[in-house]
This record gives structure tokens, C-alpha cells and sequence, in this order.
């Protein structure tokens, strides 16, 4: 294997700042049109499926989305069955998962949406061994970016320095070193450095937005009995605002169980058993708590705090060095409820290859000039979407601070809610909301005549509900 900083003649580099999902996919991306890639991650990484500080929400429920799914498909060929043979749990969304709603229990039905349950361990390291396998990729793990490198005038960055551990040494000894790459994307997540080496760079630093409902995770695997009877391989019991409360329960590989409760507003889960489970037995539905109360617990309960919404507007500086781009939680971290991030990063891998591919056409010397700002307006707006899903899902609550909801959103939720109801009783509709947030479809097909038609109806003619506007907001009348 080829040392990092090791170049060849007329070989073209790329480096990545962060092993996470996202790197690890823009880094598949990359090897079509770089020679080499370096993957730059501060963590020690093991070759089993285990838990490292940078991911410190791993010990909780991930939920890697058909869209997802579908694109690692893409970037990996064969791996969904590669998936299936390690171990992973086949399921259909709409036939295996059993979802209480807002009007209830929601029909089951066969679909399409085949996925697959598995913990955020397992499917990363997966992602890695599929990566050791390509010889244009080098790992450097136990090593941490200090700075960006760049060319005298700063319009360019042209590599990193880096301090890496001494494995050899016994105390913590550390070796620095330049790393020079024709274009670095920094993939390191919410805790991203990149404001602050812009601004030392001469850039100005990116405007923010942050909406945070106060959400908060407690999670504990558990044994599935080897008498376990049940037809379903997941459990999802929502909150209905005000209320504050869900859980979500899945089958993930090892025979285990993964049970993750979730207060908005401040209202933490215990993390204490008796704690624990007095929160899964007060939710809208007893079926979690009756599962759970005689199983046997394999882990301590975990919990994790830092979930807000949080968007760091790249895509409207008016200028950005060349040879420099982000993806993934360093531009834009998700509320972990809604389950969108993983996809949300292989729709930014997608867009990384798309974007390169345009400006490798256009210009035949491989230059990459104009490259960052064009590819982080490119990725603002497949951002924009599931952005919009996750504020305005957490702006039903009115402790959520950041922002407040507009009269449109507060007619998305009068709307949304109707759908919902409206789920209860069909299995076409209840699909059809399983393939909007699986990001297989718009939003916008919630809004196709047939399920308008309905909606209406239920407003105008068999609901109770009233509204009308006031100013910037839509007052709703019981």
C-alpha cells in the first residue's frame, strides 16, 4: 500500500477528512477520477463491527433508508446480498414493521420498500471491507487534520497537515506531517473545523441555521427469545403532539433486539432500568413496554442528546477556496429522528460524482476551478427537502427554538396529520407515506389528486377542524 503522501508522476490525488458513511461513499465516488484517495480518520479503526468515539450515536437505532439503500446498491454492486449474507435483517417496510400512528394502528400491506435492519456499527464496517478491497484507496486512521494547506494567495487548497499516532510508541507521541491532494472533501461531521480554517484562510465563515426540539435518545439492545413468535421485525409507536413521546424497536443482526426511546422537549429517557422502562410502558401503545419487560437486556442503555438541526450555508459564501468541499453532517446534521442522514449522504456521494463528472467534461486539463462553489450549491439543493421534513416535523412542538413555523408549515402539519389519519385506514396511503419519507418520492405526491380528494373531504366535510390566518400565522379552531 502506497504511503499518503507518496505521488507518482502526473497522478492525481484526493483526500477525505473523516471515515464516516459519508466519506467512506465520497470516497468510492472519488476513485473514478483520482488515481488515489486518503481517507483521514482520527478514530483507531478495528476490522470488527465495533463502536468508536466519533460515532458516539451508534449505540442507537439507525434506519438506512430505501433510497439509501438503493444507492450503495449503486456505488457497491451486490451489496444487498452481500447484506443479507452477513447477517443483516431482510424486512419490508410496510409489511415487517408494525407502525401506530396517529389514528392508530396503520394497515399491513406487501411493497417494494425491501430493506434491511442492522446496527450503525455493522453497516460501517461493511462499507469498509467493501473499500479495502479497492486498491486506490489508502486509510489512515488514528490521525487528526489540523489545518488546510493551501497556495500563497489562499485561493486553493492544495492539502492538509495532519498529526498522527505513533502506534510503535508507548506514551502519545505524535507525528506531523504535510499531505498534499488536488481537491480535499471534508467528511468529519458535525464537529467540522472547516469555519475555522476558512476564516484563517481570509474566507468568511458560513451562515448557520440551527431548529432544535431539545430531542433526546436512550437506547438498549436486548435478546430475542429463541421462542419469540411474532410476524414483524419492528415496532413503531410515534408521538402526538403535544405529547412528547415515541419509541422505535427493531430486529438488527446477532439475534438482538434494539430498543430506542425518544422525549422531545427536554424529556430525556431514563437511562436507569427502572427508568427505562417506566418511559417505554407510558408511550401511546403498551406493545414495546410488553415486549421488553421480561426480555433479557445485553447492553447498558446509552444515551444521546445532541440532535438539532444544523446548517452551515456553504453554498451561499461568496466565495470558496478551489480544491475544497464538504459533505455529510460537516454541511448538514439532520435530527437523527427521521432517520434521513445516511441517505441524505449517499444523495451527496451521488451528487459528488455528478458534479465531477460535469466539470471533468467541460474541462479536459482536470482543473477544478468554480468546482466548490457549483458542487455545494448542487448539494444545497437536495439538502433543501429533507430539511423541510425534519423542521417542520420539529416545529410541532412549541418548546423547538431556532425559528418559528410559518403559516405554510402550520397547513403542511393541518395537512399531514390528515394523511396520517388517513393512513389508519388505507394500506395505498400508508405506502405511499413510507416511500416520501424513504425519500423514494416528493413530498408533493402527498398532494396527488387522490389523496388531496380524500383529505379534503375529511377537513371540509367530516372534520372538526378550522383555520385562518393571523399575521405569519394560521390560527387552527376546534
Amino acid at each position: 500500500m502506497l504511503e499518503p503522501n507518496t505521488a507518482q508522476p502526473n497522478e492525481r490525488h484526493a483526500l477525505v477528512i473523516g471515515g464516516s458513511i459519508a466519506g467512506m461513499l465520497a470516497a468510492q465516488v472519488l476513485t473514478k477520477y483520482f488515481n488515489r484517495v486518503t481517507i483521514i480518520e482520527r478514530d483507531y479503526v478495528s476490522d470488527q463491527p465495533e463502536y468508536r468515539p466519533g460515532v458516539a450515536q451508534s449505540h442507537h437505532l439507525h434506519v438506512l433508508l430505501k433510497r439509501g439503500l438503493d444507492i450503495l446498491e449503486q456505488l457497491f454492486p451486490g451489496f444487498k446480498t452481500e447484506l443479507l449474507a452477513s447477517g443483516a435483517i431482510a424486512a419490508n417496510a410496510s409489511a415487517d414493521y408494525l407502525w401506530f400512528g396517529l389514528g392508530g394502528w396503520t394497515p399491513r400491506s406487501s411493497s417494494d420498500l425491501n430493506v434491511y435492519n442492522l446496527s450503525r456499527n455493522f453497516l460501517e464496517y461493511l462499507i469498509r471491507r467493501r473499500l479495502a478491497t479497492n486498491n486506490r484507496i489508502v486509510f489512515m486512521p488514528a490521525t487528526q487534520v489540523t489545518s488546510l494547506l493551501s497556495n500563497t494567495n489562499n485561493t486553493q487548497v492544495t492539502g492538509v497537515q495532519v498529526r498522527q499516532k505513533l502506534e510503535a510508541q508507548q506514551d502519545d507521541s505524535l507525528r506531523q506531517t504535510n499531505i498534499h491532494a488536488d481537491l480535499v472533501v471534508d467528511a468529519s461531521g458535525r464537529n467540522s473545523c472547516a469555519p475555522q480554517w476558512l476564516e484563517e484562510m481570509g474566507y468568511a465563515a458560513p451562515k448557520k441555521t440551527v431548529i432544535n426540539s431539545f430531542l433526546g435518545y436512550a437506547s438498549r439492545f436486548y435478546q430475542i427469545p429463541e421462542n419469540f413468535q411474532g410476524d414483524w421485525q419492528g415496532i413503531v409507536l410515534t408521538a402526538k403532539a403535544p405529547g412528547t413521546r415515541s419509541a422505535v424497536m427493531s430486529a438488527v443482526e446477532g439475534k438482538r433486539w434494539i430498543v430506542t426511546l425518544i422525549g422531545v422537549g427536554r424529556d430525556y429517557p431514563p437511562t436507569d432500568e427502572a427508568g427505562f422502562l417506566e418511559f417505554a410502558r407510558s408511550l401511546r401503545h403498551s406493545m414495546i413496554y410488553e415486549t421488553i419487560k421480561n426480555a433479557i437486556a445485553i447492553s447498558p442503555i446509552y444515551a444521546y442528546h445532541r440532535t438539532e438541526n444544523r446548517w452551515l450555508h456553504y453554498e451561499k459564501m461568496s466565495k470558496l477556496p478551489s480544491g475544497f468541499v464538504l459533505v455529510g453532517d460537516a454541511v448538514c446534521a439532520f435530527n437523527p429522528v427521521y432517520g434521513q442522514g445516511m441517505t441524505v449522504a449517499a444523495l451527496g456521494a451521488l451528487t459528488l460524482d455528478e458534479c465531477l463528472s460535469q466539470q471533468f467534461s467541460r474541462h479536459t486539463d482536470s482543473n477544478l476551478v468554480g468546482f466548490s462553489q457549483s458542487f455545494q450549491k448542487r448539494l444545497s439543493k437536495i439538502i433543501a427537502v429533507p430539511w423541510l421534513m425534519a423542521t417542520g416535523e420539529d416545529f410541532r412542538w412549541d418548546t423547538t427554538v431556532g425559528g418559528k413555523p410559518t403559516w405554510i408549515t402550520q397547513f403542511m402539519q393541518i395537512y399531514l396529520d390528515q394523511v396520517l389519519l388517513l393512513a389508519a385506514e388505507s394500506a395505498d396511503i400508508h405506502r405511499l407515506f413510507l416511500e416520501v419519507i424513504n425519500l423514494i418520492k416528493s413530498p408533493t405526491a402527498l398532494f396527488q389528486i387522490s389523496v388531496l380528494r380524500q383529505v379534503l373531504l375529511r377537513i371540509f366535510q367530516g372534520s372538526h377542524l378550522k383555520w385562518h390566518r393571523k399575521g405569519d400565522s394560521l390560527l387552527i379552531d376546534n
